[in-house]
This record gives C-alpha cells, sequence and structure tokens, in this order.
C-alpha cells in the first residue's frame, strides 16, 4: 500500500504563518505538524511506503521526514520544480507508482480511513476515487428565483448543502496514462475529462472529523480542538 504526499504548495491563504515553514509541518497543537500526524495515521491504516512531492521550502520536509523510519515507513521524494497543479506531479513518477494507490493534500487533519479508501478503490475499479465530505453555506440574502424578468420562486436566507473533495484521493495509473509529465494537470481538468470519456470517478462518502488545514479558520479550529481529539487522530497518543 503506498501513498503520495502533495506537500509542494506555497500555503499563501496560510500567511504568516507558512512565511518560514512549509504548509505541511505547520504545528497542530504543541507537540505534532500535521505531516506527522498524517504519516502516523498512513502507518497505523496499513500503508508502508510514501512519496513526498515537495517544492517550496522542501529543503524542511526532508530534513523533517527523512526516510520516514521513525513512523515505520519508507518515505522517497519527488521534486516540483515549477507549479503541477494537484494532479500534476503525479505524472512525473508515474513509473514508480505501483497500478492503484492513495493520493493526497499534506495538510489533511482527520480520522478518514485510508486504507480503506485505497481499498474501496481497488473494488470499484474506478479510474479516481474522491474521498467526499458534506459541508452547508448558510446564504445571509433572501434568495430569488426568476424567469424572463419574473419571480417565481423565493427562499428567506436558504441553507445549501453539498460534498466536496476532501483533497484524499485512490488513484489508478491508467486514469493519468494519457497526460505529459511536466505540464500543470489540475484536480478539475482530470474529473472533467474522467466524466467527458464516461469513466466517472468513484465517491468515498465520509462523514467524521475533517479539516483543510489550508483555510485559517480550520487552522485554528483544529489547534483548539487538538487536545480533545488526539486520541482519535494519533491512535495511542
Amino acid at each position: 500500500m503506498h501513498a503520495v504526499i502533495l506537500a509542494g504548495g506555497k500555503g499563501v491563504r496560510l500567511r504568516p504563518y507558512t512565511t518560514a515553514l512549509p504548509k505541511p509541518l505547520v504545528p497542530i497543537g504543541e507537540q505534532h505538524a500535521i505531516l506527522e500526524i498524517v504519516m502516523r495515521q498512513l502507518a497505523a491504516a496499513g500503508f508502508t511506503s510514501c512519496t513526498l512531492a515537495i517544492g517550496h521550502l522542501g529543503h524542511i520536509i526532508r530534513a523533517y521526514v527523512g526516510n520516514g523510519s521513525q513512523w515505520g515507513l519508507r518515505v522517497g521524494y519527488a521534486t516540483e520544480d515549477s507549479p503541477l497543479g494537484t494532479m500534476g506531479p503525479l505524472l512525473t513518477m508515474l513509473d514508480r507508482l505501483p497500478e492503484h494507490f492513495l493520493a493526497m493534500n499534506g495538510d489533511v487533519l482527520t480520522d478518514l480511513d485510508f486504507g480503506d479508501v485505497l481499498r474501496r478503490h481497488r473494488e470499484a475499479e474506478a479510474p479516481l476515487t474522491i474521498a467526499t465530505y458534506a459541508r452547508q453555506v448558510n446564504i445571509d440574502f433572501g434568495v430569488l428565483n426568476t424567469d424572463e424578468g419574473r419571480v417565481v420562486g423565493f427562499a428567506e436566507k436558504p441553507s445549501m448543502d453539498y460534498r466536496v473533495s476532501m483533497g484524499v484521493y485512490g488513484v489508478s495509473r491508467d486514469a493519468l496514462a494519457r497526460y505529459t509529465p511536466g505540464l500543470p494537470l489540475g484536480f478539475d481538468e482530470l474529473v472533467l475529462d474522467l466524466l467527458e470519456a464516461g469513466t466517472p470517478p468513484q465517491a468515498y462518502e465520509f462523514d467524521g472529523y475533517w479539516l483543510d488545514i489550508g483555510r485559517p479558520d480550520d487552522y485554528d479550529r483544529a489547534n483548539a480542538e487538538f487536545d480533545a481529539r488526539r486520541g482519535m487522530l494519533i491512535k495511542g497518543a
């Protein structure tokens, strides 16, 4: 079981925290970097190896993680010299990856079972499996439905429910074979291409704990809640 951790972004949304630290190394609580939590979770879920796709401040990540032996993982690295999007880094290492693997952002704080995502991906024989999470947006205005200049519906401050990508994916190499290594490839482009080809991604619906640490509000919430959730996020801690 192999995972690729996408850790090359600049973390612009999380400045000033990411001025001197790469986003995956920002601290959660007072003891752990988010990347350490992810590595511990991967090992506990049965993963034995992973590749870190690094770029911005990547030398700091290398120094922190090393070969991964402290977490029982074999860790390799792939360097992103220029921004390649969410999926682009996978193309540069595709010949070194197994047929099915997990890919995930390096700033995800969740109790999702990463191993189950990969197992379900294999079973579905899908080109891509996307872990999804329910979100709700409250709209602060009255919303009008109009048709040719007439109001045909109205809702006062409604809420909208939808599912978002958690930044965790089961990936099959065949889904990426058509793309050129070294060129950018976004998650959005890959999904739209799969839909157009009639080979839609599989959804892995999850309703547990998930925060996108790249969002300042979620980062602050993660620090506020971490002590209470430590045992859930780091087994045995």
